[in-house]
C-alpha cells in the first residue's frame, strides 16, 4: 500500500517510478504474487499447516509457486515467455528450493523453542 502511494519503499525509487507507475513495471507480477502468496501461508497457517513438517513443506511450495507465477506471467508481457522464465524464474529455483528446506529444517526448533517459552 506504501508503495502504491508513492512512497520510496520499492528499490531504485524515484528515478525507475514511483506509485502505481513502478509497479505496474517487470516486477509488478512479483509484487502482486507476494500478496497472494502472503495471504494464502497466513490462511494455510491458521489452519495448522505449519505444526505438520510435511503440509508445512507443502505450503511453502505452493507459496513459492503464487509468487512466481504472477510474476512470470507479468513478465512475459514484456519480454516473452521464454525470456521471462529465463530472468524471472530459474536464476531462483535454486536459492528458492535453498530457501524451502532450510525453512523446513528450521520449523521444527521454532515450535519447540516457542512452547518453551510458554512454560
Amino acid at each position: 500500500m506504501q508503495g502504491a502511494l508513492g512512497l520510496p519503499v520499492f528499490a531504485g525509487t524515484p528515478e525507475k517510478g514511483i506509485g502505481l507507475a513502478y509497479m505496474m513495471g517487470p516486477t509488478g507480477g512479483y509484487l502482486a504474487g507476494f500478496l497472494i502468496a502472503a495471504a494464502t501461508m497466513g490462511w494455510l497457517a491458521e489452519r495448522g499447516w505449519d505444526r505438520s513438517l510435511i503440509k508445512a513443506v507443502m505450503a511453502m511450495t505452493l507459496g513459492t509457486a503464487l509468487l512466481f507465477i504472477p510474476g512470470v506471467a507479468w513478465l512475459a508481457t514484456f519480454f516473452g515467455l521464454q525470456k521471462a522464465i529465463a530472468v524471472g524464474l530459474t536464476p531462483f529455483l535454486l536459492g528458492s528450493v535453498l530457501k524451502l528446506a532450510l525453512a523446513a529444517a528450521m520449523l521444527p526448533l521454532a515450535w519447540r523453542a516457542i512452547e518453551r517459552q510458554g512454560e
